[in-house]
């Protein structure tokens, strides 16, 4: 297969379609493929539509239930915490996130924890939804167990994602979302379809060394064989390793430990050879500025916060200094216009989708 180009909204339809033909209810397939698609617009190739045949295969095998409905066991006026049924997790990070700008809206604050869902996507999505409502938002999720903690040679940590946002009025939002180790394991696989060297300080082998080698950290992750991803900051404590690891488990506390959900390396879809439920936990949270200093000065203040970080003085050999989420608005403007890229194993996966389920894909070239 060759890399193709695909417009935003065929691949959109693709994979709602894909979806409802393995019982997904048409409004909830639109909710996982909007999310994969909005990944892939705004450049976070590693959780695209690359990731539709995880969805897939977790229906197929049933660790993933394709018509479960959140349920809300327990809350407040600001608060909750809801059954994910074991169902897709952007079913019901979507409801969640929805339900805790509901709260924010009446009280000017809302949290909402989730316990029995699945992988949900991109972590920005979610605290984007915020930003409609001129609130701050938050997002984390914790992940499965690939990411080895300080001077530990196991994966037994996940990904565990953060994810905020915060509203403004003449530049564009700020978004700040990420790995709470150095790269996602998408970013892996990413590096593996493209036939790339990892760069030092990402991963490690079996043995607990840095790896340079994808597809080794990949199948040592796969086969439970030892090593994984390392946390923020890299291996060991001198550049802050240990910094990263305590943000993994962090994000371990607020959206499994408090939600009563599954943690670290209890996350997992396949034990003693048997297909489970990983338990994954999601965190949500919406806050009103206007109950602190106001919406308009919230954001007058956020614009000229961004415009001295930008305008600052520049490091030789620099033109431009970024601030979060600068970069994706401005690829999702770019591929809106031009098409989504995807790369030659992407493409494979999809076609076989295609193929599998009788749905037809329309590619640009």
């Amino acid at each position: 297969m060759e890399p193709k180009l695909i417009h935003w909204e065929k691949l959109l339809d693709f994979s709602k379609r894909a979806l409802m033909k393995l019982g997904v209810a048409e409004k909830d397939a639109w909710m996982v493929a909007d999310n994969l698609v909005s990944s892939n617009l705004r450049g976070i190739d590693s959780h695209g539509v690359s990731r539709l045949a995880r969805y897939v295969d977790g229906v197929k095998s049933g660790y993933i239930i394709a018509n479960a409905k959140p349920k809300i066991v327990k809350e407040s006026s600001v608060l909750a915490n809801v059954d994910g049924g074991n169902g897709l997790g952007q079913v019901m990070g979507t409801y969640a996130m929805e339900l805790a700008i509901q709260k924010t809206q009446k009280e000017g604050f809302g949290m909402v924890t989730v316990f029995n869902s699945n992988h949900y996507g991109y972590a920005g999505y979610y605290p984007l939804m915020a930003l409609k409502h001129d609130f701050m938002g938050v997002s984390m999720t914790n992940s499965a167990p690939l990411a080895v903690p300080t001077f530990g040679k196991n994966a037994i940590i996940g990904t565990n994602p953060i994810a905020v946002t915060a509203p403004t009025k003449r530049n564009k939002p700020w978004v700040m979302d990420f790995a709470t180790t150095t790269v996602p394991r998408g970013k892996l696989e990413v590096y593996n379809r493209l036939n790339k060297t990892l760069p030092d300080g990402w991963a490690t082998d079996e043995t607990g060394n840095v790896s340079n080698d994808p597809a080794r950290v990949l199948k040592n992750l796969n086969n439970l064989l030892g090593g994984g991803l390392l946390p923020l900051g890299g291996a060991g404590e001198l550049f802050g390793g240990h910094k990263g690891y305590g943000l993994t488990v962090m994000v371990d506390v607020f959206c499994a430990v408090l939600s009563g959900s599954n943690y670290g390396p209890h996350l997992v879809s396949k034990k003693e050879g048997n297909v489970v439920h990983p338990r994954i936990g999601h965190f949500f949270m919406a806050l009103d500025p206007e109950y602190f200093v106001g919406k308009e000065e919230f954001k007058n203040t956020m614009d000229a916060y961004i415009d001295e970080l930008k305008n600052s003085e520049k490091a030789a050999g620099q033109d431009r200094i970024y601030v979060h989420g600068e970069k994706e608005f401005e690829m999702q403007e770019k591929r809106e216009k031009e098409g989504l890229p995807l790369d030659a194993k992407t493409v494979e996966s999809l076609m076989g989708i295609a193929t599998e389920y009788n749905e037809p894909i329309e590619f640009m070239n």
